[in-house]
């Protein structure tokens, strides 16, 4: 196994800096794994990231999403209960479900979006969620008085990203078995999304180093 391996990672120039088109080919040239492997791009950016106003959060809606569907949990009053179920939410939660989560703090879902007037109430499970990164946000398009809007743009495939403490973003940009015309739209709606998100005040080059890379698979260097 570790010769295959090693024989598809000598197909790679760490060297190398490959367009988008070359590197999507050596992604499935290189693979070596019989499931589905997930597509992940990493970039290291050039950011002080001790600079509140260097911090990197964005949204981008992947065209063909990620393969993976999140578990959205939509908090409304009793009248909007109907919109976000029809819409397609997989927990639809008010005040009672909001003392449960406080007194459990059991969390079932993966993302959460809410309405301005039930952001008062999320504050009793601020502790819960917060560190988990699901508290609602208006920053990351899920707090609105568009319910329908965030949960279906959620269930097509947006995405929220930010960085790490090292300066690096990472994201998940879809599955081997898309193909390479729709991996490279993704990987292109999420490079662009993240050039748009550079600070004002990050001097120098934004993008230092991206690499594309399948699970298991090895780090292929990009011209971004």
């Amino acid at each position: 196994m570790s010769k295959r391996m090693d024989a598809l990672r000598a197909k790679v120039d760490k060297n190398k800096s490959y367009s988008l088109e070359e590197a999507v080919k050596l992604l499935n040239e290189t693979a070596g794994v019989k499931f589905d492997a997930t597509v992940e791009v990493h970039a290291n950016l050039g950011i002080n990231t001790k600079k509140t106003e260097q911090q990197i959060r964005a949204t981008v809606v992947l065209p063909h999403g990620t393969g993976k569907t999140k578990t959205v949990a939509a908090f409304v009053s009793p009248e909007k209960e109907k919109e976000a179920k029809e819409a397609g939410a997989d927990f639809v939660y008010g005040e009672e479900e909001i003392k449960k989560i406080k007194d459990t703090g059991k969390i079932p879902f993966e993302v959460a979006i809410t309405t301005p007037d039930m952001m008062p109430k999320l504050a009793s499970i601020a502790k819960v969620l917060g560190p988990k990164g699901l508290m609602p946000n208006p920053k990351t398009d899920t707090v609105g008085p568009n319910i329908k809007k965030m949960i279906e743009e959620l269930k097509k495939g947006k995405v929220t990203f930010k960085n790490d403490d090292t300066g690096n973003v990472h994201q998940a940009v879809g599955k081997l078995s898309f193909g390479e015309e729709k991996l490279k739209e993704n990987i292109t709606a999420f490079l662009e999304t993240l050039k748009k998100a550079k600070p004002a005040t990050a001097k120098g080059t934004f993008l230092k180093n991206v690499i594309l890379c399948s699970a298991m698979g090895p780090a292929i260097k990009i011209n971004a």
